[in-house]
């Protein structure tokens, strides 16, 4: 029985890095891309708070590109320590 369950847990960790890795790339374009709509909308609205916006993409693209260097880190360390586990 605890073969099985060692077994299990063996396919299911590169599943949960896959998924945790997609939920964050994808979190993180959602929000670049909704705070572009805003700020082609508020072009049209209101320069001032258009400009605001826009100050604010570039920081959270620049949050993004941090967070995708953590990521890749993260990435190449849990498949690191998973090749030594199954090694």
């Amino acid at each position: 029985m605890l073969v099985i369950i060692e077994t299990i847990s063996l396919f299911i960790q590169p599943v949960a890095l896959a998924v945790r890795l997609t939920a964050n790339i994808t979190a993180g374009h959602l929000l670049i891309h909704l705070t572009g709509g805003a700020t082609l909308a508020l072009l049209n609205i209101s320069t001032i708070t258009a400009f605001v916006t826009f100050i604010i993409l570039i920081l959270l693209t620049i949050l993004e590109f941090a967070v995708g260097l953590i990521q890749a880190y993260v990435f190449t360390l849990l498949v690191s320590l998973y090749l030594h586990d199954n090694t």
